[in-house]
C-alpha cells in the first residue's frame, strides 16, 4: 500500500501544500513566503537546487522529504542534506517516516555521499527520538546559523571593496 517515489512536475502543488502542512504543524506559517511556482523552477528548473521523494498510500501522497547536496571538507566528499521529512498527522505510526528516510538514506549511499544530515527543533521530542532511533547522532554541541532578509542584505553590503 505504501510506495516511494520521485517527485515529478505535475506533483510541485502537492508538495507545496505538504510543506504548508509542516509549517503549520512546526507553528511556522508565517515562513512561508515562496510560491508553488517558485519551487517548481527550483525543483525542476534548469539547474534544479534540490530533489524531492513522496511517499504514497494508495492513492494519496501523505508525505515527502525534499534533499539536496552538500560537501564536506572534513570528510573531502559529497554529502546530503535532508531539508524536510514530513509525514500528515493521519498517517504517522505506519512507518512511512521511516521509509521516507530510508530511501534518503539509500540515495546518499549510492551517490558516494559520506553522510546525511538534517537539522531538528529542539522542542520535537518525538522527531528527535524516531531519529535517534532510525541512528541518527542529535549533535549537541552544534547550532545553526541563519542571516536572511535584510540581515542578508546589510551582509552583501558590508564586503570590502
Amino acid at each position: 500500500m505504501l510506495a516511494i517515489r520521485t517527485a515529478t512536475p505535475d506533483d510541485v502543488p502537492t508538495i507545496f501544500s505538504l510543506i504548508q502542512a509542516l509549517a503549520a504543524y512546526e507553528k511556522l506559517s508565517h515562513c512561508v513566503t515562496g510560491t508553488a511556482a517558485q519551487l517548481g523552477q527550483d525543483l525542476f528548473g534548469p539547474r534544479p537546487l534540490a530533489e524531492a521523494v513522496l511517499a504514497q498510500w494508495g492513492e494519496d501522497v501523505v508525505g515527502f522529504a525534499l534533499f539536496f547536496p552538500t560537501y564536506s571538507t572534513f570528510l573531502t566528499g559529497p554529502g546530503l542534506h535532508l531539508e524536510d521529512l514530513f509525514v500528515l498527522p493521519d498517517y504517522r505510526g505506519r512507518g512511512i517516516g521511516r521509509a521516507l528516510l530510508t530511501h534518503v538514506g539509500a540515495l546518499a549511499q549510492e551517490r558516494g555521499c559520506g553522510r546525511l544530515e538534517w537539522a531538528v527543533l529542539d522542542w520535537n521530542v518525538g522527531a528527535i527520538a524516531f531519529y535517534e532511533g532510525m541512528g541518527a547522532t542529535v549533535l549537541p554541541d552544534w547550532r545553526i546559523c541563519r542571516v536572511e532578509g535584510e540581515a542578508l542584505d546589510q551582509l552583501a553590503a558590508s564586503l570590502p571593496v
